[in-house]
């Protein structure tokens, strides 16, 4: 069994569930907590989306000090 706890134990923990959040929210948690894994997972297998070359950053930093000179003059 998962963690070294047994059938009796398990049965226990789902009892609490079920008195805590009640059996009409069961449904929800199982489907909010299925979403959550599916997006880990997700993040934890793709590459990382945000570019952080020093070309775009100085680009970036060019512009807006071309900005601010201009409005101040």
């Amino acid at each position: 069994m998962p963690f070294g706890m047994g059938f009796g134990e398990l049965l226990l923990v789902l009892i609490i569930v079920v008195v805590v959040f009640g059996a009409s929210k069961l449904p929800q948690l199982g489907d909010g907590l299925g979403k959550a894994i599916k997006n880990f997972k997700r993040a934890v297998n793709t590459q990382d989306e945000i570019d952080v070359s020093p070309t775009t950053k100085k680009n970036e930093l060019d512009d807006e000090a071309g900005k601010s000179g201009k409005s101040g003059s």
